[in-house]
C-alpha cells in the first residue's frame, strides 16, 4: 500500500455514542421524533446531509444550518477537554505513519478533526485530513476517500482505508481502496457489507500495523 487513510469516528475516536446523544437531544428539544433507523442512517453523512435529515426526516423545528450549529457546538464543547480517543489508536497511527503517508477521511466537521489531531499530537504526522463537508457527497459515496487519495498524491487502488461503519465501508470500497474493517462494537456494521467490502477484519485498532504488512 502506498498510503493508509483512516476514518475518524469509531476508528480513532470513540465518538459515535456522543454524536448519537447530542443529535437525539437536539431533535427532542426542538419537537422532533427519533426513529429506530436514524442512528445508522446518518453514519457517514456529511454535516449538511445529516442536518437536513434531522429536519426533514425527524422533524426538528429548526433550519438545517441551525441544527448543524447546535450539534457541532455541543460536540466541540465535549472535545474541548479531551476527545474520547480509542485506546491504542494514536500509537497505531504513529506506527503506520512511520512506514508511509497517512490521512484522514471523515464525516466530522474540520473543527473536530483538527481538535483530535492537536490533542493526539498527530498534526504533523497526518498531512491530509478531509471532511465530507469539503466534497460533493458524504459516505457511502466515495468522494471523501477519493479526495484524500488525491491530496496524498496516490492512486486510491494503491491505498488502504480503515473503517468501522456500514456506510464508511461502502464508501472506501467504492473508491477502489483496500478496505480494513474494525467494526464498531456499539453500532456494528452490516455483516453482509463487511463480507462484501473488507479484505481484512480486525477486532482492535492495535492490530492494524501488523495486518498492513500482509496487504
Amino acid at each position: 500500500m502506498d498510503a493508509v487513510v483512516f476514518d475518524l469516528d469509531g476508528v480513532l475516536v470513540d465518538s459515535e455514542r456522543a454524536w448519537d446523544e447530542v443529535r437525539r437531544a437536539v431533535v427532542a428539544e426542538y419537537g422532533g421524533a427519533w426513529t429506530d433507523e436514524a442512528t445508522r442512517a446518518m453514519q457517514g453523512m456529511s454535516t449538511p446531509e445529516w442536518a437536513r435529515y434531522l429536519v426533514d426526516e425527524l422533524g426538528a423545528a429548526l433550519t438545517p444550518d441551525e441544527v448543524a450549529k447546535a450539534v457541532v457546538d455541543e460536540m466541540a464543547r465535549r472535545y474541548a477537554d479531551a476527545p474520547p480517543v480509542i485506546d491504542g489508536a494514536v500509537d497505531a497511527v504513529r506506527a503506520v505513519a512511520a512506514r508511509g503517508p497517512v490521512g484522514i477521511a471523515s464525516s466530522s466537521p474540520p473543527v473536530l478533526i483538527a481538535s483530535f489531531l492537536s490533542f493526539a499530537g498527530l498534526t504533523d504526522l497526518v498531512p491530509v485530513a478531509v471532511s465530507s463537508e469539503e466534497v460533493a457527497a458524504g459516505k457511502p459515496a466515495p468522494d471523501v476517500y477519493l479526495e484524500a487519495a488525491r491530496r496524498l498524491g496516490v492512486d486510491p487502488r494503491r491505498a488502504a482505508a480503515v473503517e468501522d461503519s456500514t456506510n464508511g465501508l461502502r464508501s472506501a470500497h467504492a473508491a477502489g481502496m483496500t478496505v480494513v474493517a474494525v467494526p464498531n462494537p456499539h453500532f456494528p456494521p452490516d455483516p453482509a457489507v463487511v463480507a462484501a467490502t473488507a479484505t481484512t477484519v480486525l477486532d482492535d485498532i492495535t492490530a492494524l500495523p501488523a495486518a498492513l504488512r500482509n496487504l
